[in-house]
């Protein structure tokens, strides 16, 4: 089976290419979904992010209480760090889960959305794409979420370059023009990789 692995910083676009894959019908592990998943109330994540942040983390429904870590963490590299690696730890082992599953199973392809390529990650695909883009358009799409233009900066600060990210990619998709600049991008690679592997869908 041939693992895929999509990464890319804060605004990038990743989602968007894992989207379209998606829609293409490939099977998408999504690493912000999974993290929802072991974060939320009774999630296997929280007791260890609650012993570091104390109970204020939680939420009086279990839920991690999101805007009291953040504001934490992105003002405190090593409380990053450290809340990270928790939810790095929980993320990677149900994806190594399921791509085991489906590697079981037959599937000749599965795509890893994931914004922080740790180790882990790297060494769970055979492939990496890196989606790139211009701060100024990065900054731009983040506003347009509603995020705080201060808190947008702090945030990407505290996330590799496109330039970091690019060494560990074997290819990059640079996604500051236009959606259909991008699709073309993407389709030329599935034309070259996937379907060069006999990966057809």
């Amino acid at each position: 089976m041939f693992v895929l692995g999509i990464t890319g910083g804060i605004g990038s676009g990743k989602s968007t290419v894992s989207s379209y894959l998606k829609d293409k019908g490939l099977i998408v592990l999504d690493a912000d979904e999974i993290s929802r998943k072991v974060t939320a109330s009774g999630g296997v994540a929280l007791p260890a992010i609650a012993e570091i942040f104390g109970r204020r983390a939680l939420k009086d429904n279990g839920d991690l209480n999101r805007k009291y870590v953040s504001d934490i963490v992105f003002k405190d590299r090593m409380k990053l760090d450290m809340l990270s690696s928790i939810i790095h730890k929980y993320v990677l082992t149900e994806m190594e889960e399921e791509v085991q599953k489906l590697r079981e199973k037959g599937t000749k392809c599965v795509v890893l959305d994931v914004p922080i390529p740790v180790n882990r990650f790297i060494a769970l695909c055979n492939q990496i794409w890196v989606v790139t883009c211009r701060e100024d358009v990065r900054l731009n799409r983040l506003r347009d979420r509603g995020m705080d233009l201060e808190d947008a900066k702090r945030r990407m600060a505290m996330q590799m370059d496109d330039e970091e990210y690019s060494e560990l990619g074997d290819h990059v998709i640079d996604n500051s023009g236009t959606i259909e600049d991008t699709y073309k991008k993407i389709e030329e690679l599935i034309s070259q990789e996937l379907n060069g592997r006999g990966i057809r869908f």
